[in-house]
This record gives C-alpha cells, structure tokens and sequence, in this order.
C-alpha cells in the first residue's frame, strides 16, 4: 500500500487519539511517519506554549500568517489531528489547531478544570500570546463545539464567527440509543482495550475510512493510557450544559455555522433544532449517510460549505 494511501487512510484515528508508544516499534514508527506526512501535506507546524498555570499547550499552525485566524477545536478523546486533513482544503485562513489539555500532546494535570469555560480560557491565554486574541473565527467538534460556545460567550466582542460540527453541550436534547445505558464504567466512548477502540471507531463514523488493524492498534493505546482522565473528563463535560451561554451568542449576532451529520450516533442530530432555537441567527447544514464527525468523512464538503459561508459574511 503506498504511503499516500495510508495517509489518508488513517487520518481519522490520528483525528481521535494521535501518537504514542505501542508494543509494536516498527508499527509506532510508521504511524508517526504517517502523522508528520499528513502535516507537512497540511503546511502545519507543530509548536508549544506555556501556560501561566504551569501547564504545557500543543497547538498546530499553517504558514498562512495574513490570512484571517481560524481556531479549530477537536472533540473528546482526539487532537489537533482531527483538522489535519481539512486543513489543506482551508488553506486560505491563518488555522491554530490546538491539544487541549488532557490530550494529544498537551498536559494532562489529573485535578484540573475540563469544563468548556476552563478550556476557553486557555485557548484564550494562547490567542493572546500570539497576538490572534481580537477578531478571531472560531470553530468545534463534538466537545470542542461546547468550548467554541463557551469561548464565544466569555469574549463576544472578539469572535466574528462560530463553526459547531455536532456540538456538545446541548443536553436538553437527550442522548441517542447507542448512548442510553452508557455510564463511566462502560462507556462505548472510553477505551480500555483496542477492541473498544475498532468499536468506537465505527461508533462515530457512518462512513469510516479504512485503516490497517496494525495501525489502529497504535492509536488505540494512548487512549488506553490516558483512560482514567478521560473518565473524569467525560464525568465534567456532560454536565457542562452550554445552552445558557449560547443566548450570549444570540444577543450579540454572531454569526453561526451548525453542521450536523444525518446519521451521528454520538449526539443527537435533532439537536439543531434546539440550537436554532436559542441562536436563531445560526444557519444549518445537514449532511446525509455522515456519522460524527464530518470533517473527518466528507473533507471537500465540509470544507466547501464552510468557505462559502464565510464568503456570505463579507457581503
């Protein structure tokens, strides 16, 4: 199989879990190859700062320093790694792609705040040392979908556009079937084995690119590794209801972007309805036979969707 083939190919789990060490260091070894071929395709940097707390934040960046800046957020268990692929399809704005902390390559302090306010604000203090704070686009999965709420809500004045890709953080919704009779202890959104993790990976994709098992494996363990914070992460965010802070939203005019896979499994798509309700300037696309996330399992769409919005705001 070609090295572009596999690039493509294992994307996605990049998307969920990044890199880490495995029992298998050929398997390891050509996974971070892929990685770093999928970011160089990107023009992304990888790069560090430190936070006032002590804490270390990993953040991706294209080279596109004049065009407008664009803060990507992924959602629970992934990384920066989540935008790598559509990253090249949104070449034209200046993208951060942050590791929030408790993933990827960022700290993962076992005591600290994981609610979407926390996470803002250290996105924030990172906007801020960059110079990006004021006039900042700003978009989420899943879980980062509640933060770029949470974000906009706390720096209204800064924020000149919202992306929410099946947001989190609209509880009054429900939750799906696959997810009634999830607890902490058996969560399909938990990995405690790679078998949980080929699960999971079918579980928010309705069209899930194919992977090499060997590969997979890889990216399972550091979601095994990392399981005891994800617990205590997962047991903060879903109770962090962001609807009340999405009012804020509404009462400034932002504009707002929602996209929502069809056939999410993860949360439900009949949430747009509430959305809408609460940020009725919101726009809303709807993308058939797509699971999650979808700028994972339709790239060019997605991406396309998102630039002619933001070409309607210069109008």
């Amino acid at each position: 199989m070609s090295l572009k083939r596999l690039g493509l190919a294992a994307l996605f789990s990049l998307s969920v879990v990044g890199c880490t060490t495995a029992p298998n260091t050929l398997a390891v070894n050509t996974t971070q190859k892929l990685v770093q071929y999928e970011r160089n395709k990107s023009d992304l940097a990888v790069k560090a700062l430190m936070l006032a707390s002590g804490d270390k934040m990993v953040y991706a960046e294209n080279g596109n320093v004049a065009g407008e800046p664009l803060l990507l957020i992924h959602g629970f268990g992934g990384n920066k790694d989540n935008f790598t692929r559509i990253a090249r399809q949104l070449e034209n704005y200046h993208l951060i792609i942050p590791d929030l902390l408790g993933f990827g390559d960022s700290s993962k302090p076992i005591t600290a705040d994981y609610r979407s306010e926390a996470q803002a604000t250290r996105l924030h203090e990172l906007l801020q040392a960059k110079g990006l704070a004021s006039n900042i686009h700003v978009g989420g999965n899943s879980m980062g979908g509640a933060i770029s709420v949470a974000y906009a809500a706390k720096y209204p004045k800064e924020v000149k556009s919202l992306w929410l890709i099946d947001s989190a953080g609209f509880w009054s919704a429900g939750v799906p079937k696959s997810l009634e009779s999830a607890t902490l202890e058996n969560n399909p959104l938990l990995v405690n084995k790679k078998e949980d993790f080929y699960a999971m990976y079918n579980l928010v994709m309705s069209k899930p690119p194919y992977i090499p098992k060997s590969v997979k494996a890889v990216f399972a363990q550091e979601r095994i590794a990392n399981k005891a914070l994800e617990s205590k992460i997962l047991a903060q965010i879903t109770e962090d209801n962001v609807e009340g802070r999405a009012k804020i939203i509404a009462d400034y005019h932002i504009p707002t972007l929602v996209v929502w896979g069809e056939k999410d499994q993860v949360i439900k798509p009949e949430t747009v309805t509430l959305i809408k309700e609460i940020i009725p300037q919101s726009q809303v696309i709807m993308m058939p036979e797509i699971g999650h996330v979808p700028m994972i399992e339709a790239v060019k769409q997605t991406a396309e969707d998102y630039k002619t919005f933001r070409e309607a705001l210069k109008k």
